[in-house]
């Protein structure tokens, strides 16, 4: 099957990732998309485009205008993992493609806040992250709760407490040390568990996903 190329947006999602993940995916890496990235690209041949992490707060956000237009020009765009899957979950009505389940929360959930994919990373690449999304720490909690390792209560309390600080307040050791304030977790449990938070890092899992299915190729015939 011939690879069609794609230009993916991605920064701190991609953070950790081995390059094998997108050797041979004909994709080609660009930093997190800002304001104006897409509208540099319209004067080329309309192609493929993936967004999936974007800037929110150093620079202005990957604007609905420019990708409107993308798609009236003919570009397949597709939004996934963070920012992207803000931007599909608003313009999928338009024609942009979303993809994985943290687009499933935006279009399932309106109101759902853009901060719950927001965090703190170094602003060159490789775009360490410094901070976690909420939304990872919220299906930690839930997974923890689902087996009566923490209770109701005291999840809703954490769950609290870490959104009301602001985004790039919300690191791993703010998580331990909820924790470690309303539950009860013996050590060597509280290890354990941070130990295996790569599992709810739903933003990589999606974009794995995106990398080896790639959804982007056309049906073989």
């Amino acid at each position: 099957m011939t690879t069609s190329p794609v230009t993916l947006f991605a920064g701190p999602t991609i953070w950790g990732m081995d390059a094998a993940s997108w050797a041979d995916t004909g994709v080609t890496l660009r930093p997190p998309a800002r304001r104006g990235d897409i509208d540099s690209l319209l004067s080329e041949e309309p192609g493929i485009l993936a967004i999936a992490d974007g800037t929110f707060h150093s620079y202005p956000a990957v604007g609905h205008a420019e990708i409107r237009t993308a798609l009236e020009k003919g570009w397949q765009i597709w939004g996934l993992c963070s920012m992207g899957a803000i931007r599909a979950a608003e313009m999928h009505t338009l024609g942009m493609r979303g993809f994985g389940d943290v687009f499933e929360a935006y279009a399932e959930d309106p109101d759902l806040d853009d901060d719950e994919v927001a965090l703190l990373h170094s602003s060159e690449p490789p775009f360490r992250p410094m901070s976690e999304p909420m939304l990872h720490l919220r299906r930690f909690l839930a997974d923890l709760t689902d087996r009566q390792l923490l209770t109701g209560s005291q999840s809703s309390a954490i769950v609290s407490e870490l959104k009301q600080r602001w985004y790039a307040d919300r690191t791993m050791g703010a998580l331990r040390n909820a924790l470690t304030h309303h539950a009860d977790l013996p050590a060597t449990v509280l290890h354990a568990e941070m130990a295996n938070f790569d599992a709810f890092r739903t933003k990589q899992h999606d974009l794995l996903r995106f990398l080896k299915e790639q959804p982007w190729q056309p049906t073989a015939s």
